[in-house]
């Protein structure tokens, strides 16, 4: 998940691995971001269907596939933690591939807003579930990071997952009932902002002084706008409104976008589970524009917001068919 540089056991531990077939020990806890990404996009046609009048079985389909494909995850992940859990203890523990722990959390948080339209109770569950292991993840990274020795090539895309996941829990708690969710929000609106803010600075730094990220790894760096496309949407549930510091958030991850695309988007990146960390961050900034398009209400605006829905669709149907590919020929789960 990262140039061997940067971690020498990582690659030393692929290599060893290189022999061996396709086992659920080698499924990779970052392919959850896929459940991200689904459940995004079903919850940004749900919004187009309220606000501009799309099919709501669109919605209605994405949003299955996400769960199904969510439950296939959770099986087979569930498999790996049974019968390989010296695995997953060094997933968990590794300076990097630990932090894709988030996407799971961040998996239930959404479904728990793809579900709770059909079942409140169940989305309820969901949320509440989600949102205490969105908060000890986010604890338990902090408490790492700040215990020192942290190498400088560690600082990737990925350590903004714990921030972002907390950030979620408002993005998707907004209109919970229980009588202490405003102040849980609130909680975790604080920490998500705080700790994202900060990683987001010592990644730009890590980029700019250190070597470039390892090809595998380059799809990530579309992570980096997140905390503005998910702290857009954050903002404007906690606060009610569509403001100037709202639009500010959409703007400049809109702008992050920009820059960053032509750096991801390249032949000569190779394919692999990774390419799904796209996924979510542009599911964010999708959700934000359509919102902020919503309220705004220009058509400029309403046809940047339905043109970015729809690519994004492509996007997630190419990648849910080159993972499918990679599947049944045995390199996702190949050592």
């Amino acid at each position: 998940m990262t140039n061997n540089s940067a971690s020498p056991a990582l690659g030393t531990t692929t290599k060893a691995r290189a022999a061996t077939g396709p086992s659920v020990k080698n499924l990779p806890v970052n392919l959850f971001a896929a459940v991200m990404g689904l459940s995004g996009l079903a919850l940004g046609w749900r919004f187009a269907h309220t606000e501009f009048g799309a099919p709501r079985v669109v919605s209605d389909a994405i949003g299955l596939f996400a769960t199904l494909v969510f439950a296939v995850l959770l099986l087979g992940y569930g498999a790996k933690v049974l019968r390989h859990p010296a695995a997953v203890k060094a997933e968990f523990n590794h300076p990097i591939a630990g932090n894709f722990f988030g996407t799971i959390a961040i998996a239930l948080l959404l479904q728990s807003a793809v579900l709770g339209a059909y079942d409140s109770a169940l989305g309820q569950a969901l949320w509440v579930v989600g949102t205490v292991l969105t908060l000890l993840l986010a604890a338990h990274v902090a408490s790492r990071l700040l215990g020192g020795n942290g190498h400088p090539a560690h600082a990737v895309p990925a350590w903004i997952i714990p921030g972002v996941a907390a950030l979620d829990i408002p993005v998707t708690g907004s209109h919970m009932p229980m009588a202490w969710a405003g102040e849980v929000l609130l909680l975790s609106a604080a920490v998500g902002s705080v700790l994202a803010l900060v990683m987001f600075t010592m990644i730009v730094t890590r980029l700019i002084q250190h070597e470039p990220l390892a090809p595998a790894m380059t799809p990530s760096l579309i992570i980096l706008i997140a905390p503005f496309e998910v702290g857009f949407t954050a903002y404007v549930n906690l606060t009610g409104r569509v403001d100037l510091f709202a639009g500010l958030l959409f703007y400049f991850g809109l702008f992050l976008f920009v820059v960053l695309a032509p750096k991801v988007f390249r032949r000569s990146v190779p394919f692999g589970a990774g390419w799904w960390a796209v996924s979510f961050p542009l599911a964010a900034m999708v959700n934000a524009g359509l919102k902020y398009a919503g309220v705004r209400g220009e058509m400029p605006l309403k046809v940047l917001a339905g043109g970015m829905l729809v690519g994004l669709t492509v996007v997630l149907a190419v990648l849910t068919v080159r993972t499918v590919r990679v599947l049944f020929n045995g390199r996702l789960l190949a050592g």
